[in-house]
């Protein structure tokens, strides 16, 4: 735990032009958005919790800052599910330190709610394909570790929302974790962040990278104008 199911990916997103040459290889999310991968975490080992996986995004973040010297106005940051609960708890311990934000946020169904508190968590037990809430409240429960399940780190959602980047959120209505998303949009805009949230209809959770999808690429598309919009 968290399997690829609860933790998928969060990726420090730079320029194709300004990459490293030693950079990841890109995803075709990356490709179809214009961007190269500067630094991904993906998949999270099963024994990871929620302090390490917190403590390994914010260690890569000041790697590229201090040994790689990367301005992060040509960066954004991007995570599917629990990963992208993981990029918003970055962004907000990157304007707790006082550091320069990303660019941009790009989230897909994030997963920033480990209280399992939205109404969506029994309103769309139906038509979810993927999840069931026991699945998730296993998961969460080993993610924790014991920690609170209200902790910033964990459940970013609770966290001041203040000062952080533009953020595109995109999630399907067939997905439990419907509700992060649209309260994460809720909670960021009424914080004064710009904020577009997309819910594609009848969608599951992450489905952004439904590889070879009409949906997939329309968002994937979206997500790279989104960042060719606010990256110098």
């Amino acid at each position: 735990m968290p399997s690829q199911a609860m933790l998928d990916a969060l990726a420090l997103l730079r320029d194709r032009q300004r990459a490293a040459a030693d950079a990841p290889p890109p995803t075709l999310a990356d490709l179809r958005a214009g961007f190269t991968p500067a630094g991904v975490v993906h998949p999270i080992p099963d024994d990871v919790r929620v302090r390490e996986a917190s403590a390994g995004v914010v260690a890569a973040w000041r790697w590229l800052r201090t040994d790689r010297r990367a301005d992060p106005r040509s960066m954004a940051v991007a995570g599917d599910s629990a990963g992208g609960g993981l990029a918003v708890a970055l962004m907000v311990a990157i304007r707790d330190a006082g550091d320069t934000e990303p660019a941009a946020g790009v989230l897909m169904s994030p997963t920033v709610d480990l209280t399992g508190s939205g109404r969506s968590m029994t309103e769309r037990v139906d038509q979810d394909p993927i999840s069931t809430p026991v699945l998730l409240a296993r998961l969460a429960a080993d993610y924790l570790a014991g920690a609170d399940a209200r902790t910033p780190l964990a459940s970013p959602l609770f966290a001041p929302l203040d000062g952080l980047p533009p953020l595109l959120v995109q999630v399907g209505t067939a997905d439990l974790l419907l509700s992060d998303s649209e309260r994460l949009a809720e909670a960021a805009t009424a914080a004064g962040v710009e904020v577009r949230l997309e819910v594609g209809e009848g969608l599951p959770h992450v489905y952004p990278l439904m590889l070879g999808t009409p949906e997939a690429a329309e968002a994937t598309d979206r997500a790279g104008s989104f960042l060719r919009d606010r990256m110098p």
